[in-house]
């Protein structure tokens, strides 16, 4: 006997719901028979009907807002909604304002670097810790230099010997294949970092304007010099006076 499927009548696809809404819900959209009320200023008022909490929301001119779905009964408070969701994006900016996001830069050194070249190195690597942002130090070997991981050591200790007012090594060097790796760690937080270089910037700026001004007090304090007179020119003696 062979098997067919039965048909319900209903379409057997699955479907999809639209996007869950993570707003709270608030007065009307609120269908529990009875919430757990909450005044204005964080009073308790207790278990009340939804009815009677929307009647008090409507004398308030204020809203309903569930803000404890899960509890038995939920959780409703009477609040300016309006003004409740504005505070929170503010919030929110600020925080994203503050939020501090942690960048590795990387700089490349070579065992038998020369002396010039490393301190263009140190300077990027100066530059990268005062701003609070990591640096990922990189010794290339190659050919025989492999056989010499002493040099790369000493360069990677000497370096973070030049910078430990700014940095200190939060990644010990390790040997990685050809290379080896070293990170250093600023210490100052990044945020703290932005703020002091805002405050350089804005000292020398105010340092250039103060040379300006000196320079033009300077300029309209000298008097004009005056021009010379011209002298008189006079007739040649030599010359005949009937000419």
């Amino acid at each position: 006997m062979s098997w067919s499927p039965v048909r319900t009548g209903r379409d057997d696809r699955t479907t999809t719901g639209g996007p869950i809404s993570t707003d709270l819900r608030i007065n009307d959209r609120i269908r529990v028979p009875e919430v757990r009320l909450v005044g204005p200023n964080g009073e308790t008022v207790g278990i009340v009907p939804t009815d009677q909490a929307l009647k008090l929301a409507t004398e308030a001119e204020l809203d309903l807002v569930e803000v404890a779905p899960t509890a038995r009964p939920p959780v409703c408070k009477l609040m300016d909604y309006g003004k409740f969701k504005y505070e929170n994006a503010q919030k929110a900016r600020e925080a994203r304002r503050n939020q501090t996001n942690t960048v590795i830069k990387e700089m490349k050194l070579r065992p038998k670097i020369d002396q010039h070249d490393y301190e263009t190195k140190k300077g990027h690597v100066v530059r990268f810790l005062r701003q609070g942002d990591k640096v990922k130090i990189t010794i290339m070997f190659r050919g025989r230099e492999q056989h010499r991981p002493e040099l790369g050591f000493r360069l990677l200790q000497r370096l973070a010997e030049d910078v430990t007012d700014l940095g200190f090594v939060e990644s010990s060097p390790k040997q990685d294949g050809r290379n080896m790796i070293m990170v250093l760690g600023p210490h100052k937080k990044k945020s703290e970092a932005k703020a002091e270089v805002k405050a350089e910037r804005a000292e020398r700026a105010a340092t250039r304007m103060a040379e300006k001004a000196a320079e033009r007090a300077e300029r309209t304090a000298v008097p004009p010099t005056e021009p010379e007179a011209k002298k008189e020119r006079r007739r040649s003696e030599s010359l005949d006076p009937d000419m």
